[in-house]
């Protein structure tokens, strides 16, 4: 299996963290659903040091020079990923769980207003 690390530093761009939730709420999740081999995608945040990030979990058959979904966050952004990295994975586990995905993240809770 494969990991891939992409990490924006959000400094230069016109973009929020809640902004990207938005875009994740509404376009983001969707076109990833459908990728052969790609076995689990989580995109990350970190509002103290301004960052929006994504990781992506292969299968070791995963074609990754098949056609993906564009790369959105890059546009939205303005800018490619300040940190990219590509990694083996050595052991992986799950631990207990009920099985469904109950919690989806952060862009799926409800939206608070100020």
């Amino acid at each position: 299996m494969k990991a891939s690390i992409s990490w924006w530093d959000l400094s230069g761009s016109g973009q929020t963290i809640d902004s990207l939730r938005v875009y994740l709420r509404e376009e983001g999740v969707q076109p990833w659903e459908r990728i052969h081999g790609l076995r689990l995608k989580f995109w990350i945040s970190d509002r103290q040091a301004n960052r929006w990030g994504a990781v992506t979990l292969w299968e070791s058959t995963a074609d990754l020079t098949a056609p993906m979904p564009p790369n959105r966050a890059t546009e939205l952004i303005g800018y490619p990923p300040n940190h990219r990295m590509e990694t083996d994975i050595e052991a992986i586990i799950e631990g207990v769980h009920s099985g469904e995905l109950l919690d989806r993240g952060l862009a799926f809770e409800p939206v608070k207003k100020s």
